[in-house]
């Protein structure tokens, strides 16, 4: 059975594994659309719960990452860089579920009557204490890592607009620095409200 293209280019984004972009000079209107997009980015992102893994945000990001890193300008900056990992608890949890079900049927038979039941509660307590105690920033990109990395790619646009790389007017490069400090601002406020929760 072959798998939909679709899926596999999903599968192949999430796992960092798709092919490069080819490099692409960073025109002044792309860098300028892209410093605006970072604002709007940031503020899209300080909407959501940042302890939780969104998988169309992830998405979403690791369809725009490849776009970014292709420009010439970011690519060596933004090399390690690597893509969002969206896995949420839920699919974790029924990816457990389903592997100690199969488990539970292939070896039921050879276990006796008063260990089974032991070993399939122990198991159910185990995944309840799975679902409930352990991070999801553990195995899935939460919104504060994924702010994290988008704070990356902003502090790469910043460095590249004070070192006067794409030779702006005055108007246009304030305009630039303001979309950038503005995304910047909002990032790494985020990302402290988030640290202020796990002390």
């Amino acid at each position: 059975m072959r798998l939909p293209f679709s899926l596999l280019a999903r599968a192949k984004s999430a796992l960092g594994l798709d092919a490069p972009a080819p490099t692409r000079r960073l025109t002044r209107k792309e860098f300028y659309d892209l410093a605006a997009y970072c604002h709007v980015y940031a503020e899209q992102l300080a909407e959501y719960d940042q302890t939780r893994v969104n998988l169309a945000r992830c998405n979403e990001f690791n369809q725009w990452l490849p776009t970014v890193k292709s420009y010439d300008l970011l690519q060596p900056r933004l090399e390690t860089l690597k893509p969002a990992r969206p896995i949420a608890r839920w699919q974790v949890l029924t990816l457990v579920a389903v592997a100690g079900l199969l488990l539970f049927l292939i070896f039921g038979r050879r276990l006796n009557q008063s260990s089974g039941p032991i070993i399939l509660y122990g198991f159910m307590f185990s995944m309840l204490i799975f679902a409930f105690f352990v991070p999801e920033r553990l195995y899935g990109t939460t919104i504060e890592l994924l702010e994290a990395k988008v704070l990356r790619v902003v502090e790469a646009l910043e460095q590249i607009l004070r070192n006067e790389e794409l030779g702006y007017s005055e108007a246009a490069y304030f305009q630039v620095k303001d979309n950038l400090e503005a995304a910047r601002q909002e990032l790494r406020q985020q990302i402290d409200l988030a640290h202020r929760r796990w002390r």
